[in-house]
């Protein structure tokens, strides 16, 4: 074609030296337009009636792989192919030139649709419910390194015309060098692997690691962090492998369970503790979920005491039932009862150590709500309920000396001050 150009330029007595590089200059030019053509119609024609044909199928996996521009992308393919089939068209050093460029840029391209379809299947499958167990992410994002790294050699010995193989070799004596380079890629890699058959971590747990101030709901697992949103609403990024080389908590079992614990402690004024006169029975009894328990106590109490024949006019001897006992009693059978608490699950009121606060009279069950407002609402309604009941059990909630206290005792209500001392 060149020599074809060459010839007419000539014939029309242009002279030799001017007529080859026009003939060149014309034959390139003539490409470029060509190529633009085609890539135009490529992107506005064919693309325009595939994205129609996808918009209205019924498929998603095609409508995700558009917006991702797998296909767009594909389409820049054609005008590189154009100029390397064309290059046979010029002399063997402008063939050579063309040709080993334009398939450079084919790689480049063939990189960027592997890195958009990687995307696109990455988004594919979270769509699955399997996506929340098992994410890819990482995986898809290693294989992103090897198609960049394969695919630069491959570009790098088109244009300087060696073979890939070559080039590789000569990469073996940097091997350290890329060791050191992707040090937390490699580690993540072998994290991943781990925290995914483990089934250690999946995407919407709720873990805590104070190490790194993370406490809150796992949003995103990729190859080198996993992120973490807060329940403040900030994004905490954690190196995935420290979640395999340190400890963390994960709140899934307790999720999964149906059931999220309270243990919590009221503590009794040990001064407010005493034994119960009848006076204090018979008030006991009017309270529901204390009648059938005081009745058969008081029963068992009394034959207990008769059959040893103990003399109960002094408390310390035989059994007696004390205000901190039955109030324990009732504290059980409120909670058993109660709506909000799992039936399947441990109940239990308890009588911790004796401390300088008093007696700790510990709560424990499991709520049936784990969603986390809800969860606290439910404990909240419960300790509002005990706390406003201690006291119709003759006893009282330590708290330490207020300044209000104070004033109580040295000016009562403006009218009684304490004598003073001489």
């Amino acid at each position: 074609m060149i020599e074809f150009m060459t010839n007419w330029f000539i014939g029309y007595g242009v002279d030799e030296s001017m007529a080859r590089p026009l003939s060149t200059g014309i034959l390139l030019t003539f490409i470029a337009l060509f190529s633009l053509v085609v890539s135009f119609i490529s992107k506005k024609v064919v693309l325009r009636v595939l994205s129609h044909f996808i918009k209205k199928n019924k498929f998603k996996w095609d409508k995700i792989m558009l917006e991702r521009k797998v296909f767009h992308k594909l389409s820049h393919i054609v005008p590189a192919i154009i100029i390397y089939t064309s290059a046979t068209a010029f002399s063997d050093q402008m063939r050579i030139m063309l040709q080993r460029f334009s398939t450079a840029y084919v790689i480049l391209v063939g990189i960027s649709v592997v890195d958009a379809f990687l995307n696109s299947v990455n988004d594919i499958y979270s769509n699955y419910e399997v996506a929340r167990n098992k994410p890819i992410k990482g995986y898809l994002q290693v294989t992103k390194i090897f198609v960049y790294i394969i695919g630069g050699i491959i570009i790098i010995a088109s244009i300087i015309g060696q073979s890939p193989l070559l080039i590789l070799s000569s990469i073996g004596a940097l091997t350290a060098v890329l060791l050191l380079v992707f040090r937390d890629s490699l580690l993540g890699l072998v994290a991943g692997i781990q925290l995914s058959s483990n089934d250690m971590i999946r995407l919407g747990d709720w873990i805590e690691m104070p190490k790194y101030g993370a406490n809150g709901d796992v949003i995103d697992v990729s190859l080198n962090t996993v992120k973490v949103e807060n329940f403040d609403k900030t994004i905490t990024t954690i190196p995935t492998y420290a979640l395999v080389s340190d400890s963390f908590k994960n709140w899934r079992g307790m999720s999964q369970s149906g059931g999220r614990r309270i243990d919590r402690s009221v503590y009794i004024d040990t001064t407010s503790i005493t034994f119960c006169t009848n006076e204090m029975l018979e008030e006991f009894a009017k309270i529901h979920y204390l009648t059938d328990y005081l009745q058969n106590k008081k029963k068992e109490i009394a034959l207990y005491n008769l059959e040893n024949e103990i003399d109960t006019s002094n408390l310390v001897n035989g059994r007696h039932l004390t205000n901190i006992g039955v109030f324990r009693v009732y504290l059980q059978s409120y909670l058993k009862n109660h709506p909000s608490i799992h039936k399947d699950m441990i109940q239990m009121v308890r009588q911790l150590p004796p401390n300088e606060l008093g007696i700790p009279l510990g709560i424990y069950v499991f709520t049936n709500d784990t969603a986390w407002e809800n969860y606290e609402t439910i404990q909240s309604d419960i300790f509002d309920h005990i706390l406003a009941v201690v006291p119709q059990f003759g006893l009282r909630v330590f708290q330490k000396p207020t300044g209000y206290d104070i004033r109580s005792l040295t000016h009562d209500d403006g009218r009684n001050s304490l004598p003073k001392m001489n």
